[in-house]
């Protein structure tokens, strides 16, 4: 994959207080906090040369690090209630141009929008250069029936006649929402104007669900959104050059748990959702398919046959083993998905084409996997892969 062009940065505001919700930058939704799916989103977009974060907050700092941002210290006097987004912006791009003296585009992305992909962040940058506009936003589709107030304090209809026949919501005219996730911008008008509205706009419908986190309910909505599965911030070309996957156990199988009885026998618990999952994975026909354990009990090799998987177990250096396999089936890295949780799965993770980690995966392991899968270890993540592998092969 070429390197992007170092013109566009994407700039995060993560303060530190909120009133609505104490901590919410820093609160999860899908097992990864608000300011990394900003940051994983951003990341993600193959128009951007990196993502900074703008925060007061040693926390949301050192989570924003962790998922790959690099750090603005942002002053006391631009982090109050009252200080607007855009003199946020402003104290950043100095800092930025430091790092990127070509800076000519910024992006703009807000953590309360759980759902952004770098997809999403591609689309709205392309849509502003193919209208040549000085700035963009996401938006949604909205088929409202909208209303106001007359003088008198009366109904009466904004998009739409009240006095004559209904219309079918379709026959409305055309009118969007603002999503409140992404803005994008040309920098000179931006600097000019010190607004995100700078000039001319171009509207980019996106369709991830159009929620903004403000309370407590937000979340939970969004949590339950995540966990659904067949969702993906993983764009669809990377899932589809997916060949071949590759799992740890303890910690992907199981919950990384071992109840050990009084003669020193151990046993392990593992998901009858996640056997769902990989049992129809496995009969998709799409997948080569392996258990890599380091492990040297042999409930391993009992949870593999079950699954009907081929398992490779007792295994100190998994990158060797996998250059081994991989070249046996005449497959390369490219190919391959792997999923781990600890810090010995990490050299094989840099080494796949693609690399997914359970929501409680250890924090080195969240920083470097380049899918986060929205439920722990041995409840329910190999599931949610699943759900997402077969859905992006039924839109083939």
């Amino acid at each position: 994959m070429s390197e992007p062009a170092a013109d566009t940065a994407c700039i995060i505001l993560a303060r530190g207080g909120s009133k609505g919700v104490t901590g919410k930058n820093l609160r999860p939704v899908g097992g990864v906090s608000l300011i990394g799916r900003a940051v994983r989103a951003g990341r993600a977009a193959s128009g951007v040369a990196a993502v900074y974060v703008s925060t007061d907050d040693a926390e949301i700092a050192a989570e924003a690090a962790l998922h790959g941002a690099r750090i603005i210290d942002r002053p006391a006097a631009l982090s109050g209630d009252t200080a607007s987004s855009e003199a946020g912006w402003l104290h950043a791009v100095p800092l930025v141009r430091e790092d990127l003296p070509a800076l000519d585009k910024l992006v703009f992305l807000q953590c309360t929008s759980p759902f952004i992909t770098g997809s999403d962040i591609d689309g709205c940058l392309a849509e502003m250069a193919a209208r040549e506009t000085d700035c963009a936003l996401s938006v949604t589709e909205d088929h409202s029936f909208l209303w106001g107030l007359d003088a008198e304090g009366r109904g009466v209809g904004l998009n739409h006649n009240e006095r004559e026949q209904r219309k079918r919501r379709q026959d409305l005219p055309p009118q969007y929402c603002e999503s409140g996730a992404i803005y994008c911008v040309q920098l000179a008008p931006f600097l000019e104007t010190g607004q995100r509205f700078c000039g001319s706009v171009a509207l980019y419908p996106v369709d991830h669900p159009p929620i903004e986190i403000d309370s407590l309910q937000d979340f939970a909505l969004c949590s339950q959104i995540a966990q659904a599965g067949g969702r993906s911030e993983i764009a669809r070309a990377r899932l589809a050059a997916v060949k071949a996957i590759v799992m740890d156990f303890d910690g992907v199988h199981t919950d990384n748990l071992v109840i050990t009885d009084q003669n020193g026998v151990e046993s392990v618990r593992t998901s009858r959702g996640d056997g769902m999952g990989i049992a129809a994975l496995r009969d998709s026909g799409r997948y080569q398919m392996m258990i890599l354990s380091k492990e040297r009990n042999s409930v391993v090799l009992k949870r593999a046959e079950k699954l009907q998987l081929e398992v490779h177990h007792s295994v100190d250096d998994k990158v060797a083993a996998l250059e081994s396999w991989l070249a046996a089936r005449d497959l390369d890295w490219g190919d391959l998905l792997y999923v781990g949780n600890d810090l010995n799965d990490g050299g094989a993770m840099e080494h796949a084409g693609l690399s997914a980690c359970p929501s409680d995966a250890h924090s080195a392991i969240l920083g470097i996997a380049d899918w986060i899968l929205p439920q722990p270890g041995g409840k329910g993540a190999l599931r949610a892969m699943a759900d997402v592998l077969l859905a992006s092969g039924s839109l083939d």
